[in-house]
């Protein structure tokens, strides 16, 4: 069994929360959002994920089959650029990430990164139960492929998560190979729905903290697995460009923002706390997104930290 390392970064509540009280948490916050001279996303000359790295998703626990492919489609939109993709896109927004990968101080990366979906693995009899520990995630974490892959664990609306809904929305990571003689990355997801919408499914649910305003449509149709599109490309984007504790990353280790943590709450542009911003809504449905994707799917993504700005930069 894989064992874990010290380097998780957690996905933080919804960021009414985050700003008025978490202040160690990697993820979905704002506390160190306002301030009077940015802060930069320094490079802390560490190993980043390059080449050719597979998405494997590990489904623990009771997903409907359209559940299924609201996750699976996103991944398969990162690079889908056919004239059916319109813009704004996914894959415009993955192609903020890969502009880490270009900087001067990441010279030592020889190939770009390039995701691809890889194994899907169910567990729908609950096989550690329905009450996980961080350890739990880690075991289930390892049961995909542990070189060049980032093994995504999500867990249904019915399973408890040590930390989640009370400080954390999903954790990023990295874990011991079986071999013990390398590193894989992991990322963990919880479906909210039931738990903790208002913290963790946020703005399509109304939030329990922080202004009360009407929750947007959700652009899938389902409150919970569009609100862990957000957190999982958050994670993913944090993955990507810190995976193992040492990459890019903001503040002191331990209590850094990573390239969407800095910008928890921003989705589209003139974003405060309690308004996601200014963004598209599609006329048939009345549901909010920012980004098209594959199979004809819309999605809303948080705004990305830019190096060369020191601001969050928004599709919308």
């Amino acid at each position: 069994m894989a064992s874990s390392t010290s380097n998780s970064f957690t996905l933080c509540l919804v960021f009414f929360v985050c700003f008025f009280h978490f202040s160690t948490a990697t993820g979905r916050k704002l506390n160190e959002l306002v301030q009077e001279k940015p802060v930069p996303l320094l490079y802390h000359n560490g190993q980043l994920l390059s080449g050719q790295t597979s998405v494997n998703l590990i489904w623990y626990g009771n997903f409907k089959p359209a559940q299924r492919a609201i996750i699976s489609d996103f991944f398969s939109s990162l690079y889908a650029t056919t004239p059916k993709t319109q813009s704004p896109s996914v894959s415009t927004w993955w192609k903020k990430i890969e502009k880490y990968y270009n900087l001067p101080n990441s010279s030592k990366i020889s190939t770009p990164l390039v995701l691809k979906l890889g194994r899907q693995i169910f567990d729908e009899k609950y096989s550690l139960g329905k009450s996980l520990s961080n350890k739990k995630i880690v075991r289930l974490a390892s049961r995909g492929e542990q070189s060049n892959a980032i093994n995504v664990v999500l867990t249904s609306a019915d399973v408890t998560i040590d930390g989640f809904c009370s400080s954390r929305c999903g954790t990023h990571g990295s874990a011991n190979s079986t071999s013990k003689k390398s590193k894989f990355a992991y990322i963990w997801v919880g479906n909210s729905e039931i738990q903790c919408p208002g913290q963790c499914a946020w703005p399509f649910h109304q939030p329990i903290y922080g202004p009360q305003g009407a929750p947007l449509v959700a652009p899938n149709n389902d409150v919970g697995v569009d609100g862990m599109v957000i957190n999982l490309s958050g994670l993913l984007a944090g993955t990507a460009t810190n995976p193992f504790g040492n990459g890019y990353y903001q503040g002191p280790a331990g209590g850094s923002l990573e390239v969407a943590s800095a910008c928890t709450g921003i989705y589209g542009k003139g974003a405060y706390p309690g308004y996601a911003g200014d963004l598209l809504v599609d006329s048939s449905t009345r549901a909010s997104y920012n980004a098209n994707g594959a199979n004809g799917r819309k999605y809303l993504l948080p705004a990305l930290f830019d190096h060369t700005t020191s601001t969050c930069s928004t599709l919308v």
